[in-house]
């Protein structure tokens, strides 16, 4: 439900010795710094999941207090900021950071996980991960208010570079030196096939063997590079029938017997989302796993709401461990419990290096 429209706010201590009441609230820069990023009134009020009118009033408020024309009006081209609200946008951007920082050093003092956390997630698995993570957390910390976003590699980045994201789930594709990724789970790649193909009834299947089916390819950003690898590596050439972004339309089309397809995380069922059935069988061979991770600004891993969002990430670690065990051939589970070893390594030692650092109360664990 939408929120309603802040409440004006006057705070009777004068400001800078001049007498002057500030009448202004962080809630309404939030509405004005939204408006400014996305043009539109009404692209802003879905983004922060308000009414319009609400935001009207809000830029109202600020610009009869200030005196200021924030925004140039166009029917056709909806608002562009003015010279002065393009200075007053960056102001206001700092000022909601201000306060944000005071939240986190509330959070370190008393050792409370609350506040916004706005969480991405690569759309390939989003469906899949994200809502039963966000269930958990959201039942461990109701103070928190999780926002998610689904999004392709490079909008994360994007995302997490510009501050509208706090973390992001993800995998290890072309991670750059900015940004810090913390591993959580390792992902062998698995094909996707109908019931009745030539190959459903293998335990196991090789590049090489694909080369002569016809592919759905699952065409995001990264993604779609890492599994035509497999291909480049073993030296064959895949027979790309389809292209699609969606994992529920792919998977539809495999059951629908146009082709097979690559993903790396399975669904809990066996059926697309038309009721066809599908086959999963393991690729073997030159093939990376994608290991599954925490992406955080370099530096973010302090956080402590980062820290809970990743003994939640930790939570479905486990699950999918757990699950493996009981769906994947004998070979297969032998690497994965070699990949879980590794992982397990990698966290503990994650795990010493952050509880080395300031601001953490004992009694979180580190999952």
């Amino acid at each position: 439900m939408p929120r309603p429209a802040p409440t004006l706010v006057g705070v009777s201590e004068p400001w800078d010795g001049v007498g002057m009441a500030l009448r202004f609230t962080l809630r309404q820069l939030e509405y004005f710094v939204a408006v400014g990023e996305c043009g539109s009134i009404a692209l802003a009020a879905e983004k922060v999941n308000v009414s319009s009118p609400s935001i009207s009033a809000a830029i109202s408020q600020l610009e009869a207090e200030f005196g200021l024309q924030l925004f140039v009006r166009r029917h056709a081209q909806g608002l562009s900021l003015t010279q002065g609200g393009q200075r007053f946008l960056d102001h206001a951007r700092d000022v909601l950071d201000r306060a944000r920082r005071l939240s986190d050093l509330s959070n370190d003092i008393t050792g409370q996980v609350r506040g916004p956390l706005n969480v991405g997630c690569l759309v390939t698995f989003a469906q899949i991960v994200l809502p039963q993570v966000r269930r958990g957390f959201v039942d461990q910390y109701p103070d928190v208010v999780f926002r998610q976003f689904e999004r392709d590699q490079a909008e994360l980045f994007d995302g997490l570079r510009s501050a509208k994201l706090d973390l992001a789930v993800t995998y290890d594709l072309d991670i750059p030196n900015d940004l810090d990724f913390v591993p959580l789970v390792s992902l062998p790649p698995y094909v996707l096939l109908p019931e009745d193909h030539a190959l459903a009834h293998l335990d196991e299947i090789t590049p090489e063997m694909l080369a002569g089916f016809p592919m759905i390819l699952l065409d995001l950003p990264l993604s779609a590079e890492y599994f035509l690898s497999f291909f480049r590596a073993a030296g064959v050439t895949p027979d790309i029938a389809e292209r699609t972004r969606d994992m529920a339309v792919m998977r539809s089309l495999v059951a629908n017997g146009f082709g097979y397809s690559i993903a790396n995380i399975r669904p809990v069922t066996d059926m697309a989302p038309d009721g066809g059935r599908l086959r999963f069988v393991p690729l073997t061979g030159a093939v990376r796993p994608m290991t599954l991770g925490l992406l955080v600004p370099q530096g973010a891993q302090a956080a402590l709401t980062v820290r809970a969002a990743r003994i939640a990430l930790v939570k479905e670690r486990t699950r999918l461990r757990n699950r493996s065990h009981v769906q994947i051939n004998p070979v297969l589970k032998r690497q994965v419990k070699v990949r879980l070893t590794l992982v397990e390594r990698q966290l503990a030692e994650l795990d010493a290096e952050i509880s080395g650092g300031p601001g953490f109360p004992a009694s979180l664990p580190p999952g």
